[in-house]
């Protein structure tokens, strides 16, 4: 796959233009896929953010909705392990993005797997996946401790795409806990580089090179 992980979704014209590099066609030719998962196993989620991200109203409209597909669907992974593959795999292979909400990182990997979407990622290597927020975070190989919101998580660990981990709404208006001081401390517990973004700022990934997107503020962490 092709990854844009951001930190508060596409919410600059740098952004924009990165993922128009990744698209196969021009957005208007491009059919999406909306994954709100993640946001169920965060406690400050909820029905009504959910349904913000879903049809793209604020302030949970960052997750890509509203951007000029030429269509645009949901895939909520907890619903697939009970209707079978045969109906929902299509729906996967005839997209050409996903755009994979916020929430919590650890219990989107945990659906990622018990869905049995992953293995079918696996398989398709020209998908655009544009993450935002724990949708970013997922594809790292450790959000550290203080970003696991989900009781059930066994530990820290993603699913590891990419070789850095993300500290996500860097110097957040509404987060005035996410200082720069603050990640770098939380980049110290990791054992792999890191990247602090705020809310304008994104890494690509794109043939297994990562470079950041930005018209705000990000420093790359660690080793």
């Amino acid at each position: 796959m092709k990854l844009l992980l951001t930190s508060g979704g596409v919410t600059n014209a740098a952004i924009g233009a990165a993922l128009v590099d990744l698209l196969p066609r021009p957005v208007e030719e491009c059919r999406a896929l909306l994954v709100p998962t993640a946001q169920w196993g965060h406690p400050m989620c909820g029905p009504g953010s959910v349904r913000g991200a879903v049809v793209g109203a604020a302030p949970h409209d960052q997750s890509g909705v509203s951007l000029p597909w030429a269509s645009v669907g949901l895939l909520e992974l907890t619903a697939l392990p009970s209707i079978g593959a045969e109906r929902w795999e299509p729906w996967v292979r005839d997209t050409d993005v996903l755009l994979v909400d916020g929430g919590d990182a650890t219990y989107l990997a945990h659906w990622l797997r018990a869905s049995g979407l992953l293995d079918v990622l696996a398989t398709m290597p020209a998908l655009v996946w544009v993450g935002t927020s724990a949708g970013s975070m997922v594809a790292t190989p450790r959000i550290g401790a203080d970003f696991v919101e989900w009781a059930g998580a066994e530990d820290d660990r993603t699913l590891g795409w990419v070789d850095v981990s993300i500290f996500p709404h860097l110097d957040h208006p509404q987060m005035p806990e996410n200082t720069l001081a603050a990640a770098r401390s939380w980049a110290a517990g990791l054992d792999h580089p890191s990247y602090a973004l705020d809310d304008d700022s994104a890494l690509v990934v794109d043939d297994g090179q990562v470079r950041v997107v930005s018209e705000g503020r990000w420093e790359r962490l660690g080793a």
